[in-house]
């Protein structure tokens, strides 16, 4: 068999830094992988029998901060300002054994090797424990392009034929010895759609308390992959079934049978697993995506038997169907999310972000009831960034439903609002006074004043956006200069809807660009 390689130029000069000097030097490891696949890597990794220190002599910028003989090689100056890219680092690590692993997590003690088998076999999975090079055992290498070799001593190139994942030995001992190979599975499987061999599944199910011994940043970065992936509902159903997810989100196992009727033709476990999958359709970002999965799972908590006085209507007497209330499942569900990626160590952006499209994707749910300054108010509390993605959000929420279209009317409706609405200020930065001019106008000083008088504007500002003028807003700041503490606090966090016929002029404008009532 022959294959061509394509291989970066840097990276091939720094193979060949490492042979001229004397040392073996083979790509390992998931570049190898990707190449196979004739897929991109996403990063490369060298394994050579140097040692670190021989490594870090061999070029000019280097860096050496692990216990595992990791060199990080920079494959080219990188120019003040300007961030390295994929190409401009390789991960290089000496031939290595890894003694016994007591923590499930990290080796007790890492040996240096002289042998490339030795490397090899400590690794995850057969199509992960390949390697290419210009140098080995001749009797262990198989020609493949102009000089490249394959060593493939655990048939990883058939696996990838196959399209089957299997771990390189012994299951119980590879997961024994990093648990987070218990996901990982789950993540190349999903990535790659291969099918997780029988042995590894079984071994998985019988491991997966292990990875409760994982640290939550290590489960994230695999869970994130797994959600970014084409098919993050297989992913997401295989954590289920091979016992992964229990032990990492178990909140989410919750809705599995909590039957939702009305509406729903599923109950909440596959309504979310449907909005999760048909974010990743419409290549939504991770943030949708994860929204989406998490959007109504503060429903089971909620779930009661729907009830009129003391009339039960457990049992509709037509349908002879249960009904069920979910009151606040919205506001419930965005604790519990907030607690969950706190757990996971996401960063306080995405609990934000992704808390805050939970926590307003009923907002959508009856248009008739919907009023322009509703609509304003949302945007100021997700805001103007995020509230198309709301909208993303409500549309998974209803593919998810079973519905077999996004129901074009409504969306014209939501869209032509929110447009409206964005044009209005909708947070204090967008108004035409700032504290250091309230404080130029009223002579009042920094602090807790000044923030009462901005969101009063606000409030205002979202009534009537015809306010937002630096001469009118000049004159009210020392109107509102002359109030009390108790007065103006109370003014500034007080909400104000006005339902008048100023609104209806503007409904009227932008629902007749968008033809909708």
């Amino acid at each position: 068999m022959t294959q061509k390689f394509d291989i970066p130029q840097e990276i091939l000069k720094t193979l060949q830094t490492l042979n001229e000097a004397g040392f073996e030097a083979y790509l390992v490891g998931g570049c190898v992988r990707d190449l196979l696949m004739e897929r991109e890597p996403k990063d490369w990794d060298i394994t050579t029998n140097a040692k670190p220190e021989e490594i870090i002599k061999l070029f000019s910028k280097t860096v050496y901060e692990n216990n595992f003989g990791t060199v990080a090689v920079f494959t080219r100056e990188i120019p003040a300002g300007e961030s390295a890219n994929q190409n401009d680092i390789v991960e290089v690590t000496p031939y290595r054994l890894e003694a016994k692993y007591s923590d499930h997590r990290h080796p007790d003690e890492v040996i240096f090797s002289n042998k490339l088998e030795d490397d090899l076999k400590r690794r995850d999975f057969t199509v992960n424990a390949m390697a290419i090079g210009r140098k080995g055992p001749a009797s262990s290498l198989k020609d493949i392009d102009s000089g490249w070799h394959l060593i493939d001593l655990y048939n990883g190139q058939q696996d990838i034929k196959d399209k089957i994942l299997r771990t390189v030995g012994n299951p119980d001992e590879r997961f024994k010895e990093d648990a987070l190979r218990l996901l990982r599975a789950i993540r190349f499987s999903t990535q790659l759609n291969f099918t997780v061999s029988q042995e590894t599944s079984e071994a998985i199910l019988k491991n997966a308390r292990l990875i409760k011994e994982i640290s939550g940043e290590r489960i994230r970065d695999e869970f994130v992959k797994i959600i970014n992936s084409e098919s993050p509902m297989i992913g997401i159903v295989m954590m289920q079934k091979l016992g992964l997810l229990k032990n990492i989100i178990p909140e989410l196992e919750e809705g599995i049978g909590c039957d939702q009727k009305g509406e729903h033709v599923y109950d909440v476990w596959e309504h979310l697993l449907r909005s999760l999958q048909h974010a990743a359709d419409k290549k939504w970002p991770f943030h949708v995506r994860l929204s989406a999965l998490f959007h109504d799972i503060g429903k089971p908590p909620t779930r009661r038997d729907l009830v009129i006085g003391s009339l039960s209507l457990l049992s509709d007497p037509i349908t002879k169907r249960k009904a069920y209330t979910f009151y606040g499942h919205e506001v419930v569900g965005a604790r519990m999310v907030k607690d969950i990626m706190a757990r996971l160590k996401f960063s306080k952006k995405d609990i934000d972000t992704v808390t805050k499209l939970v926590r307003y994707h009923m907002f959508f749910s009856d248009p008739d009831q919907i009023t322009l300054s509703a609509v304003r108010r949302l945007v100021a509390n997700v805001g103007p960034d995020l509230v198309w993605d709301l909208m993303n959000v409500r549309m998974c929420d209803r593919i998810g439903m079973g519905r077999p279209k996004e129901e074009p009317y409504r969306l014209r409706k939501f869209e032509s609002m929110i447009e409206e609405a964005m044009r209005a200020p909708v947070s204090v930065g967008m108004l035409k006074i700032d504290g250091n001019k309230i404080m130029e106008v009223t002579g009042e000083k920094a602090g807790p004043r000044l923030g009462w008088t901005l969101h009063a504007l606000l409030e205002e500002a979202l009534e009537n956006p015809d306010i937002n003028t630096e001469e009118y807003l000049n004159k009210r700041v020392k109107e509102l200069a002359k109030l009390s503490d108790k007065e103006l606090k109370k003014l500034g966090e007080a909400g104000k809807e006005k339902k008048g016929e100023e609104e209806e002029k503007e409904l009227g404008k932008i629902r007749s660009k968008y033809k909708v009532k």
